[in-house]
């Protein structure tokens, strides 16, 4: 790809995100569970943004995962443990500007699958 193509594919995330983050923000009750998604890797972190602090987090890399959908589904398993042991049982889901499909959906309906409800 182009320059030019890469300059707008990440102008359109950034809008797409933003977008996103005016409708939705994450409390100690109900946290932000915002997914960051790249080629190599996927990281997520439950966020309390009243106190702007970090409740759980995961990633890939630390877990010798690839950002793949079967990396995905096993980091959304991870992170559903991580977000049990918190005594996190409900979230807000921030797909932070990616379509969801593939890797990000994955890692969704991992965290539905252990019973983390949206």
């Amino acid at each position: 790809m182009t320059g030019k193509t890469l300059k707008i594919k990440a102008a359109k995330r950034l809008q797409r995100k933003r977008r996103i983050r005016s409708k939705i923000s994450g409390c100690a009750a109900l946290p932000r569970v915002s997914v960051f998604r790249s080629n190599r890797y996927i990281s997520a972190q439950a966020i309390n943004d009243d106190a702007g602090v970090t409740l759980a987090a995961v990633h890939s890399k630390t877990l010798g995962l690839k950002a793949n959908v079967e990396g995905a589904q096993k980091a959304g398993e991870t992170f559903a443990k991580t977000l049990k042991d918190a005594g996190i049982n409900e979230i807000t889901f921030d797909r932070n500007g990616f379509l969801y499909h593939g890797v990000v959906k994955a890692f969704a309906d991992a965290l539905r699958a252990n019973e983390i409800k949206f």
